[in-house]
């Protein structure tokens, strides 16, 4: 559970796929005046340096934001993301989903981070610098505490490494449950396409539930490395956000080129 150090895969298509979706999300979501709280189930450490030896090891950012982050129209807040940490924190770093939402949102908006690695915990916070409350904590218990959060508008990022296989089978729950908690919440769900498919029986048991407004955004792409199980990524969106659904059209058209 403690093993997972997505400084490995930072920057993959898998991350440019749900990074471009959460940014979309979060500023439409901040365009309304009214505060709104970010909560995150398995934060990371925010900010990665794609010239770290475990990033070079695998090379996987290579193929993700190293090839299609000029594919994103300069005002896409995806890219406006990543152009702006890299003129903080240098031209090979890479926000993670804390970072971009610390970027997206406002003053007035509450962030709430959970982590439960202490080595990527302490990088969280040193990343974050008083910008969120950051929590060592599980990332369920810590999002069924909140739910419903002050203030109420918000949005969920559900996002674990499944290093955990029961997670495929007590997510959904999971959701029915902070949906019933916090029925105005949007609730995203990342998940990894992988070639066995062991995701479907969850996102059909999703599907199945007839939450509200839920959108579903998966793309394909080439593994990043000979051997990788990985072949594509996926987001299910509850109480998903207006034109969501023509975003996430454009990015399966963005994908389909590689």
């Amino acid at each position: 559970m403690l093993s997972y150090q997505h400084l490995y895969h930072a920057g993959n298509p898998a991350d440019v796929h749900k990074h471009a979706i959460l940014a979309w999300m979060l500023r439409r979501a901040s365009e309304k005046p009214k505060p709104l709280s970010y909560i995150e189930t398995h934060a990371g450490r925010a900010l990665y340096d794609l010239s770290a030896a475990e990033a070079l090891k695998t090379g996987e950012a290579a193929a993700g934001v190293g090839r299609m982050l000029a594919d994103f129209a300069p005002d896409h807040p995806f890219r406006e993301a990543v152009e702006a940490a890299r003129t903080e924190a240098g031209a090979t770093a890479y926000p993670g989903s804390p970072w971009i939402a610390a970027h997206c949102l406002r003053p007035e908006d509450q962030i709430h981070l959970a982590e439960l690695h202490p080595r990527e915990h302490a990088a969280l916070r040193q990343s974050m610098r008083g910008k969120a409350k950051v929590h060592l904590s599980d990332g369920f218990d810590l999002a069924q505490s909140l739910t419903p959060p002050d203030p109420r508008r918000g949005l969920l990022l559900i996002d674990p490494s499944y290093e955990i296989k029961t997670d495929y089978d007590t997510i959904p729950r999971f959701i029915r449950q902070v949906h019933r908690a916090w029925n105005v919440g949007i609730i995203a769900l990342w998940y990894p396409i992988l070639k066995d498919g062991r995701h479907r029986d969850m996102i059909r048991t999703i599907e199945a539930a007839d939450l509200p407004k839920t959108v579903k955004s998966e793309v394909t792409f080439p593994p990043v490395r000979e051997g990788h199980g990985m072949v594509g990524s996926g987001m299910i969106v509850i109480n998903a956000p207006f034109g969501l659904d023509d975003e996430a059209a454009a990015l399966s058209r963005m994908f389909a080129r590689l």
